[in-house]
């Protein structure tokens, strides 16, 4: 679980995240390939002054051995934000599952799943917990 402060944080960052999503779905809309996002947010981001890391591999552990299974967190903000990125009609409850299982496997608490094929951005948000 988190303290006062830690949580504050998140929300925080959280908040500048989804702005700087907001900005980039006005900017050039939806129709674009998942990659396009990642490279306007990723700049988007950074230009907030946001310290981030693209397409992070995250292995599994598995009765102690670590596998290397190609699961990739497509932007981590701050070492601690997950941001799963989708261009698809709906956000569907396998996708809230996945990002649910990149926070548990990585000991992190908060994610964002980002849907920029939303008309628009705001319905495209989905604030995913795991122990905040």
């Amino acid at each position: 679980m988190l303290n006062p402060t830690q949580q504050q944080n998140l929300n925080d960052v959280s908040r500048k995240v989804i702005g700087a999503s907001i900005e980039v779905h006005k900017e050039i809309g939806p129709g674009l390939l998942e990659s396009a996002y990642e490279e306007c947010l990723s700049f988007e981001l950074e230009t907030q002054g946001l310290s981030i890391k693209r397409q992070v591999p995250l292995p599994i552990t598995y009765k102690g051995k670590v596998l290397s299974c190609g699961y990739r967190m497509d932007i981590l903000v701050e070492n601690e934000i997950i941001l799963e990125l989708k261009t698809v009609k709906k956000i569907e409850e396998l996708h809230k599952a996945q990002l649910l299982s990149y926070l548990r496997m990585s000991g992190r608490h908060l994610g964002l799943i980002l849907n920029f094929h939303s008309a628009y951005m705001k319905q495209g948000i989905k604030r995913i917990v795991n122990k905040f």
